[in-house]
């Protein structure tokens, strides 16, 4: 337990920071949801909760589409905590965004499921709607894994609901 209260400690001073960090135009994302969506036993299933920072000066058009750096963590029910940073693709259709994005990042398993390693990586798909001038409501779904590079590599798929501000 005392892992969980200095992980949420961790995460709300970065948000924080980020958040009065004047000079630099920002969207904040707050999310939760179930995290090993798929276990068959039971379990290791607990819900997350998490922030994502994302810089829309950030962006880069490419002919592959729109990318931009992301950076964030979550922490479980189970004291396990995931702190990452990668990239997020964003293609249009109407009101409707879709998000790819691809994070290597750090994991402490806490007293939830081993992973395998602390390196993990996350690939996820976000389904994003606009629901007010600069705010977006998304479903996502991700996986992560360690490529088989730790001890195991049970993986996880985990689900959340997302609510994005851009300040």
């Amino acid at each position: 337990m005392k892992k969980f209260y200095l992980s949420w400690i961790v995460l709300s001073i970065g948000f924080f920071a980020t958040l009065y960090a004047d000079e630099v135009n920002k969207e904040m994302s707050f999310y939760t949801g179930t995290f090993d969506v798929i276990d068959k036993e039971g379990d290791d299933q607990t819900t997350l909760f998490g922030i994502e920072h994302k810089n829309p000066d950030l962006f880069r058009d490419t002919f592959l589409g729109k990318f931009k750096p992301i950076t964030g963590g979550f922490i479980t029910g189970d004291s396990s905590v995931y702190l990452y940073t990668g990239v997020e693709g964003q293609y249009g259709l109407g009101p409707i965004k879709i998000l790819p994005s691809f994070s290597p990042g750090y994991y402490e398993k806490g007293d939830g499921k081993d992973l395998g390693s602390v390196l993990e990586f996350k690939s996820e798909i976000k389904l994003g709607f606009d629901i007010f001038e600069n705010s977006k409501l998304s479903y996502s779904y991700s996986h992560i894994s360690n490529n088989n590079w730790g001890d195991t590599n049970p993986g996880t798929d985990n689900q959340q609901i997302t609510f994005s501000k851009n300040f």
